[in-house]
């Protein structure tokens, strides 16, 4: 029934609880906090140990013939695309008669556009002398190619428009030479020649002129142009504070160790799928959560909240303990020093009815070697289990992590508590260890849980377990006491909605 219950509510579960990760990545926030830690030292390291290199920043207002108020930033981009070619960087090595290749240099320099005509020119040196003046050759050696360009393209588009001229006085030159011949003769034939040379004459002297002024207006823009391209930004050395630099690096450094390590949670919390929440952790074990310890004592002022949360799951495991004609098992997952100490609690209470023994059943020595206080009950191995007197109690204490050998479990009770750490175990694990333990005909009477999440409120109850549960073994002392059964589980809905008439029909 508990089976096919928790096959169902794994078939309906969510692809991904959102619940369960938010959980899971907030334990887990030692390994996010450590990257954080650790990419903030990186960040200020990187700022104390590899301090940039000194830097010069120069701007340069430059005039294109083709500005235009829309243009979406091409001139100025190429710009900067003709300030990363080898002939204006070997024009400035050659001004600061530096030995160094123009390919080695272009590397340490970099342009950006600020605006339409607005470049910024970041250069790199070996001090910061050696920076602006690097800086300043570059920039000067932009400006006299930009200049040289301009002056070379008005002269070009100058010398077409004189050319064109100086054909059309040669055809007028003929025209005029045609009108002189023409005027000697007389007739209307001459005259209709002549009257179409005048027309041509008149036209040519027409194109002429205006050659004349396209070509005087293609001079007459260039000294704008180049006087309109300048360093309106001297080269000057960038100052570079340590200490600024030291706290944004780590700033920056914190942020991305924050990020990568909760990215690497959350996806290590997918990828194990190991259930952390009450209701993850009982429904995957298919025994309720009973109790729970934290692993640690904790700050000073929740430590007697801890002792009274121990004292009463002792008190609880002893009055069940005392009720079970068989023997009953503490078996651990993850937690083996917190399951020690809740065996040996709870032999103590047991120890005032009788002599009791204390089955060590874990690996290593967690019981056998630890310094045994007075009034101790006495603790034997796994081996000797079979050696304990009858009339003397036994606990066993065992462990269901990977490795277990599941046949001798049964020789340390055939009932058990699991004693589980929150997170320690995954999904798969779970239901291997429910399935084991029933295959041994071991039944699971209650879940321990260690080291729970303080903002988990989901119910770690199965309330179709009650044959099994510390519940039901209560209800049956009860009636052995006959003090009469003190119902503590919730009826279904249906159940809860069956009239008084029918219930006593069925």
């Amino acid at each position: 029934m508990t089976t096919s219950t928790n096959a169902e509510s794994s078939a309906a579960a969510p692809l991904l609880d959102l619940q369960a990760l938010v959980v899971a990545v907030r334990r887990r926030r030692r390994l996010w906090c450590s990257m954080a830690l650790l990419g903030l030292v990186v960040g200020a390291a990187l700022a104390v140990l590899l301090p940039p290199p000194p830097t010069a920043v120069a701007k340069v207002l430059v005039a294109h013939q083709e500005d235009q108020p829309n243009d979406p930033g091409t001139l100025i981009r190429t710009d900067v695309g003709l300030l990363q070619t080898t002939r204006i960087a070997g024009t400035a090595l050659r001004s600061l008669k530096s030995p160094d290749k123009p390919e080695d240099f272009m590397r340490d320099y970099t342009a950006v556009g600020l605006t339409n005509n607005l470049l910024q020119i970041t250069v790199t040196g070996d001090s910061d002398a050696d920076a602006v003046a690097r800086a300043k050759a570059l920039a000067d050696a932009f400006v006299a190619d930009h200049v040289r360009r301009i002056e070379d393209a008005a002269n070009a588009e100058a010398k077409a428009l004189l050319d064109q001229r100086d054909r059309m006085q040669g055809e007028l030159a003929q025209v005029n030479k045609a009108i002189g011949d023409g005027s000697s003769q007389s007739g209307p034939k001459a005259s209709a020649n002549l009257e179409s040379l005048f027309a041509s004459r008149a036209e040519l002297t027409s194109r002429i002129t205006d050659f004349s002024q396209r070509a005087a207006e293609a001079r007459i823009g260039t000294p704008q142009l180049v006087a309109g391209t300048q360093v309106v930004d001297a080269p000057r050395a960038m100052r570079h504070s340590l200490p600024k630099a030291a706290a944004t690096n780590a700033a920056i450094g914190l942020v991305l160790g924050l990020v990568l390590g909760l990215a690497v949670a959350a996806v290590g919390t997918v990828v194990a799928d190991r259930p952390v929440l009450r209701r993850d952790i009982a429904a995957n074990l298919g025994a309720s959560v009973v109790a729970e310890l934290p692993r640690r004592p904790g700050r000073l002022w929740r430590r007697r909240r801890t002792r009274a949360a121990r004292q009463r799951l002792t008190t609880s495991l002893a009055r069940t303990v005392r009720g079970c004609a068989e023997p009953v098992s503490l078996l651990e997952l993850g937690c083996a020093r917190s399951t020690s100490d809740i065996a040996m609690d709870l032999a103590r209470a047991l120890a005032a009815d009788g002599p009791v023994v204390v089955v060590d059943g874990l690996p290593g020595s967690q019981l056998a070697g630890r310094r045994p206080k007075p009034g101790d009950p006495a603790v034997v191995g796994g081996e000797r289990a079979a050696a304990v007197p009858q009339q003397e109690l036994r606990l066993g204490v065992g462990s269901v992590a990977p490795g277990t050998a599941w046949t001798d479990l049964q020789y340390l009770g055939t009932q058990t508590v699991l004693v589980v750490r929150a997170g320690r175990g995954s999904a798969a694990w779970l239901h291997t260890v429910a399935r084991q333990l029933t295959d041994q005909g071991i039944p699971v009477i209650g879940v321990v849980l260690i080291d729970p999440d303080p903002r988990d409120r989901t119910d770690g109850t199965l309330w179709d377990g009650l044959h099994t549960a510390l519940r039901g073994q209560n209800e049956r002392l009860a009636r052995q006491n006959a003090s009469g059964p003190r119902r503590t589980e919730r009826l279904p809905m249906w159940a809860a909605r069956v009239p008084d008439s029918d219930q006593e029909a069925r």
